[in-house]
């Protein structure tokens, strides 16, 4: 039976889930970012979200032939939506860099993810699997291996009274 490794102390697959962590989170972060400010890398600077563009119109306006593309694209553009949206790639983002809220950015980014996955549908190039569902388990992934602990501020986190006591925030 597996046990876990004496506190200070960190295995090989433990630096393995800590840089699949931040890699991820990056790609969270760096949605956002770019969403905002429009440093032209997916969003041109005209259409960030600083200059008034929305960041969800884009993706939910081109599912509109899709399977469930009545539901989605009649959510582009609407301010709470987006700002659900942003709130939502920041925080995923930046737990998962800082390795603390593990459980509650796996949830949500897990969530985001199968929506932007059902928001496809059907998919091109495979019947059922991609990225976003890859991601998803990998957020799973994450949380389950206490990932936040290993180059990130989890292990402290975790120590804190608020989280004793709520451990979903761990």
């Amino acid at each position: 039976m597996d046990t876990l490794p004496a506190e200070g102390s960190a295995r090989p697959v433990d630096y393995v889930w800590a840089i699949a962590r931040i890699s991820l989170g990056w790609i969270f972060l760096w949605a956002f970012l770019d969403k905002t400010f429009g440093w032209g890398f997916a969003t041109p600077a005209e259409r960030a979200w600083t200059a008034g563009g929305s960041p969800t119109t884009g993706f939910l306006k081109g599912t509109g032939e899709n399977a469930l593309g009545g539901l989605f694209s009649g959510l582009a553009g609407q301010g709470w939506v987006d700002w659900l949206f942003m709130l939502g790639l920041l925080g995923i983002g930046a737990a998962l860099i800082l390795g603390a809220g593990m459980r509650i950015a796996a949830v949500t980014g897990g969530l985001l993810l199968i929506l932007m996955w059902a928001a496809e549908l059907p998919l091109t190039t495979n019947p059922f699997m991609d990225d976003h569902v890859v991601y998803a388990v990998v957020l799973a992934g994450l949380a389950l291996a206490g990932a936040g602990d290993t180059l990130g501020v989890g292990a402290r986190w975790g120590r804190t009274a608020l989280v004793r006591r709520l451990p979903i925030l761990k």
